[in-house]
């Protein structure tokens, strides 16, 4: 099987991307890596994600910037004193699938021009986690359009409780394939992440 690199993007902040991305690194099997992390250095996503994959083939790649204060990461390198320079973010080397999980959305910024979207390369495969909140209709098809208007093979994946009159126009407008959807479980520990990495294993 070839192996390939998936983007987790998401079409706000907190929608379950770090899950999402646990849950894919787990079925793949595959690396992990988020390129820039911005606050909570103590318990970063690949801290997070590491916890809750169980399999002993992934390895956990170190972010390119890691920033200390939790905002947008243009604003959190300012108060560093650094910028980010996107030609300083590569993609580790590696054999294996890499799952790479975003900041935030799209077109959150890094630097004065550059924003999330640019560090997605031709090849990669996108995923979209859309979770229902009043705006997220839009929010989600502004995201999955630029995606498709750019050339990019997107999927999405549903996080949260389920809101049928959003994901049935989502589905209908975006015509792009849903991986599955991640319900608001009590908790996340790695049996939870197995159970849903069988599920989405076929759609990936």
């Amino acid at each position: 099987m070839k192996k390939k690199a998936y983007f987790i993007t998401g079409i706000s902040t907190d929608v379950g991307k770090t899950v999402a991305s646990a849950i894919i690194t787990e079925a793949l099997e595959a690396d992990y890596w988020k390129p820039v992390q911005a606050g909570e250095l103590d318990n970063c996503d690949t801290k997070k994600v590491k916890r809750l994959v169980s399999n002993s083939k992934s390895k956990f790649h170190p972010n390119a910037y890691a920033l200390k204060t939790p905002m947008s990461p243009h604003g959190a390198a300012d108060i560093d004193g650094i910028e980010i320079d996107i030609k300083k973010i590569k993609a580790p080397k590696t054999n294996n699938h890499l799952v790479i999980e975003g900041a935030g959305g799209l077109l959150v910024p890094l630097n004065n021009k550059d924003t999330v979207f640019n560090l997605i390369k031709p090849e990669y495969k996108v995923i979209v986690v859309s979770r229902h909140y009043l705006g997220s209709i839009n929010h989600t098809l502004l995201t999955v359009n630029l995606l498709k208007e750019k050339g990019f093979d997107v999927s999405l994946i549903f996080s949260g409780n389920e809101h049928k009159t959003t994901e049935d126009i989502i589905k209908k407008m975006t015509q792009v394939p849903i991986i599955g959807r991640i319900e608001e479980e009590p908790y996340f520990d790695k049996n939870v992440v197995k159970e849903y990495a069988e599920l989405f294993r076929e759609h990936l």
